[in-house]
């Protein structure tokens, strides 16, 4: 199908399906932040083993496989794999209900990262040929609401759930509905020629992952962007896990007001940091490739002050308004950066390119994320008690800090490494 000759109606349904289908990709990602603290209760364990359960678990087979899985996006259909995808991540986040220790729940972890590896990575190959290359930092910023969208429902209701029945019972009802999702989006979404909105004579037949990996290092702002977003995310991941817990432990709310407190900073600062990135990537971005990473690090920069005032605010309300701000900053990088990687490379190479950037970003970001922060709390419990998570959160936005320097030494070379 010639995605030039679609409307733009049908084109907005494609971006609408695909946000929804992300959106359930991190409910199922999320929702044991929210969790966390009944399943704790449950099986007894450690801020460590949720750090592991939360981050590594999930990390291990996501960045693994997201690989091969996309080098058969570059070649087969993405729509399928995708909807395949859907099914199997959505059947083991109902799984996770099942669990009655932490291997069990760490294996079904797991489970959920074989999913979604073929979930991201084909949806962004997808949106670069359905629009053309001066639209693609929206678009792609509009495909990432699904991240606060996601996060923000995944929380609220793990909490209400949590609330009113039990932690088991919100795995087993978000799986059940990401699996009734499925066949209306394979029903609904067709495949689009690879490199319609492409300049003529750009490279569509399939390329090994040999060529691929040529291409990439002989662009070093690839490499740049995938470390700086990964320092990013060793924050953000950490925050989207250990930011309710931190709301109870340190304000002394219920669950059930955690979750709606954090799914309202989530949702409001989320979508307005992350359509923000992507406006200003497409205006400031044609003339000057440098923005694409420009901007995501003058927006780390600026969390950090936030962070500091909203994390030892002593009222919930300020911490609350504060924390919206930061969140919004920290979200900004997702269209500017997703865009850039997919401009790095010829149409048969941007579903592999944009797997080998979300293996490096995740097993690092969720990963290590997650996992360091909780290590951090561990080791200040003797010295803070249940304050032990607010510095560890504070510890974090050193990450921050990191990925603004790489992405300002990565903006030099963005105008020699773009693909054309």
């Amino acid at each position: 199908m010639d995605p030039r000759n679609t409307s733009k109606g049908y084109r907005a349904y494609v971006l609408f399906i695909l946000v929804i289908v992300y959106t359930f990709n991190f409910i199922d990602r999320q929702i044991v932040g929210i969790l966390a603290i009944p399943i704790k209760e449950d099986l007894g364990l450690t801020d460590t083993q949720l750090g592991l359960m939360g981050g590594l678990a999930f990390a291990l087979l996501y960045t693994t496989l997201a690989i091969p899985i996309a080098m058969a996006a570059d070649r087969f259909s993405r729509t399928w794999i995708m909807t395949g995808a859907l099914v199997v991540w959505s059947g083991m986040t109902a799984v996770c209900g099942m669990a009655q220790n932490f291997w069990q729940l760490f294996l079904a972890r797991l489970g959920v990262g074989i999913g979604e590896a073929g979930g991201v990575a084909p949806a962004y190959s997808l949106i670069s040929d359905f629009y053309p290359p001066q639209q693609r930092a929206r678009a792609l910023s509009v495909y990432s609401f699904g991240i606060p969208i996601g996060s923000a429902t995944g929380i609220v209701f793990g909490g209400i759930i949590a609330t009113l029945v039990d932690w088991r019972f919100a795995f087993v009802v978000v799986g059940a509905a990401g699996i009734v999702l499925a066949p209306i989006f394979r029903a609904t979404v067709r495949e689009p020629d690879r490199g319609a909105y492409d300049k003529p004579g750009v490279s569509q037949g399939p390329a090994s992952l040999a060529d691929i990996f040529r291409t990439l290092m002989r662009k070093p702002s690839f490499w740049g962007l995938s470390l700086g977003a990964a320092c990013s995310s060793m924050m953000g991941y950490g925050l989207f896990f250990w930011l309710p817990s931190f709301l109870v432990r340190s304000f002394e709310i219920t669950l059930l007001h955690a979750s709606l407190a954090y799914g309202a900073i989530l949702l409001v600062g989320g979508i307005a940091g992350t359509w923000l990135g992507g406006s200003l990537a497409d205006r400031f971005g044609q003339d000057r490739r440098s923005a694409y990473a420009r901007i995501p690090a003058f927006a780390f920069l600026a969390t950090v002050p936030f962070y500091l005032v909203g994390v030892l605010s002593p009222t919930l309300t300020l911490s609350i308004v504060v924390l919206t701000v930061p969140t919004a900053l920290g979200l900004a990088w997702l269209g500017p950066v997703i865009s850039a990687v997919q401009h790095l490379v010829p149409p048969n190479m941007r579903a592999t390119a944009s797997a080998i950037f979300l293996f490096i970003n995740n097993l690092i970001g969720i990963g290590l994320g997650t996992l360091a922060i909780g290590a951090i709390s561990d080791g200040l419990q003797a010295q803070f008690g249940n304050e032990s998570l607010r510095y560890a959160i504070l510890a974090g936005t050193t990450f921050y800090l990191l990925a603004a320097g790489i992405f300002l030494l990565t903006a030099r070379r963005l105008q020699q490494d773009w693909e054309g």
